[in-house]
């Protein structure tokens, strides 16, 4: 009974901390506002109206992205993980 009691404790105590780390990368919807390469940041003014900047994590191309583009962006704190176009909404549906 020990043994078992043992064993469920390893493993809640596991899925807390895989928990944990997934929790801390958020996606974050908006619209790019500027983009400074140079510097390694991107602002984007996120769904709800506030501007939020990023830096740019490693592999992250901010080449591919200019002001008005539509974006989800991956973030671990303030640094963009993944940085990807917005999925668009599909269109309604017409007629009879």
């Amino acid at each position: 009974m020990k043994k078992l009691t043992v064993v469920v404790v390893v493993v809640l105590s596991l899925c807390l901390v895989a928990s944990l780390a997934l929790a801390a990368h958020h996606i974050k919807k908006g619209a790019v506002k500027s983009v400074d390469a140079k510097a390694g940041t991107i602002v984007v003014t996120v769904d709800g109206g506030k501007d939020e900047t990023f830096k740019a994590g490693k592999g992250v191309d901010l080449g591919k992205f200019k002001a008005g583009d539509k974006v989800e962006v991956t973030t671990d704190k303030d640094v963009a993980t993944e940085i990807k176009a917005a999925a668009a909404k599909p269109k309604a549906a017409v007629g009879c």
